[in-house]
């Protein structure tokens, strides 16, 4: 029996996506939810599951192909059973098999938290050193192919002795001096959509960016005086994030215009704070959603972090993770950024960049003193928030980072 199969729902506002990756060619066996191929929308990329057992037929459409919710990609015939060309289960061919893959090390499961979910799959399946294969994929990564031919190498290893090494050849004619190449590369569907998001909130919103230097003395002295504490107890590491996003919820609820946006001729005002925390993933940037942060304690914060983190480096985020988000803070702090102008995240309507900490003097009571400081940028849609509370939202994180028991007494 033939069975159809389609794209699935991606989740709110997203209707098509584009076939990245195929994990399963024609002829291949497919167990029961077992991926079939890869599909990169705006926003994620998404393995589409198989609803039945089988063997697949047909590939409906190719690998750059931009398909939509309810498209039929592939066809599988059911309860039919792998062609003979395909790979056997290794039982029925122990005899003519190369060994068996070596056992995932940690060493390989550390590797592979930075690829793609199917290079990775793969890494992890044929027990492949990554450092080992020089990638074919666009500045050097690697593919799934790359992979697959590595591993068919080691597994046919060598069919005679190794003959006699034959003289070094003559070294090849160096490249002509000034001689320049270039690469072609279609964008990723993620960078195209960043790319029209950024364009769109620049030719869209009139962007205004207010700044404000801040004193990390008082929290990093409660950072360092509780983090042991903290992780014993909650088993999770006491950052600087959870600090900003709780500052910024006192001032988005003092200011609720930065909590706002604008959708046709209407302002659309929230009584929660969602904050889209700006995070680095192997295909771009990220903007993952802490839902009612201003609900939240600090331990849940840094949790929803940490697992942000970790889930966009393995690429497993999902659409409901991106989906929504009031407010938006980004760290270019991390990568050594000393100032930005941070464009916003349509359609909110402002967002807070952080930057490094340095030590600079300072005035303090009439004397120059030296204080770990940080320049905060507030980007804004000057449609919809006046100067006046630019500045008094950017002047509320301010106050709470220099002095944090502010965020205690909700002041």
């Amino acid at each position: 029996m033939a069975t159809e199969i389609t794209v699935p729902a991606l989740g709110e506002s997203v209707t098509e996506g584009t076939i990245a990756e195929w994990l399963k060619q024609p002829g291949d066996a497919v167990a029961a939810d077992e991926p079939i191929c890869s599909l990169e929308t705006d926003k994620v990329a998404v393995d589409v599951p198989s609803p039945v057992a089988g063997v697949m037929s047909e590939h409906r459409v190719a690998v750059g192909d931009n398909v939509e919710v309810g498209a039929v990609i592939a066809v599988i015939e059911e309860g039919a059973t792998a062609s003979a060309s395909s790979p056997a289960p290794a039982a029925a061919k122990a005899d003519s098999a190369p060994p068996a893959a070596p056992a995932a090390t940690e060493e390989l499961l550390a590797a592979a938290q930075t690829m793609s979910p199917a290079v990775r799959r793969a890494v992890l399946e044929h027990g492949v050193d990554p450092s080992t294969i020089k990638g074919t994929g666009k500045d050097g990564r690697l593919t799934k192919e790359d992979v697959l031919a590595a591993a068919e190498a080691r597994a046919k290893g060598p069919a005679t002795p190794a003959p006699t090494p034959a003289p070094a050849p003559t070294a090849a004619p160096a490249q002509a001096s000034g001689a320049r190449g270039e690469e072609r590369v279609k964008m990723t569907r993620m960078r195209q959509t960043i790319a029209k998001r950024l364009k769109s909130a620049q030719d869209n919103a009139a962007l205004l960016t207010t700044f404000n230097d801040c004193d990390m003395t008082e929290v990093m002295e409660a950072r360092d005086k509780y983090k042991d504490l903290f992780a014993k107890k909650h088993d999770i590491r006491l950052g600087f994030m959870g600090f900003f996003a709780k500052a910024a919820c006192l001032a988005l609820k003092d200011v609720p215009s930065v909590n706002a946006y604008i959708e046709g001729d209407e302002i659309i005002y929230h009584d929660y704070v969602d904050i889209s925390v700006a995070v680095s993933a192997p295909n771009g940037l990220v903007v993952p959603v802490i839902r009612d942060a201003d609900k939240k304690g600090f331990a849940r914060i840094e949790q929803d972090i940490a697992d942000f983190g970790k889930r966009a480096k393995e690429g497993t985020l999902k659409m409901e993770d991106m989906t929504g988000g009031t407010f938006t803070i980004s760290n270019g702090g991390v990568f050594g950024s000393l100032m930005s102008t941070p464009i916003i995240n349509p359609p909110q309507s402002a967002v807070l960049g952080l930057h490094r900490i340095e030590d600079r003097p300072v005035v303090r009571n009439g004397e120059i003193v030296i204080r770990p400081m940080m320049y905060l940028a507030l980007s804004y849609d000057h449609r919809l928030i006046d100067g006046r509370e630019a500045v008094t939202a950017l002047k509320i994180i301010k106050d709470a980072i220099e002095d944090p028991t502010r965020m205690l007494i909700d002041l």
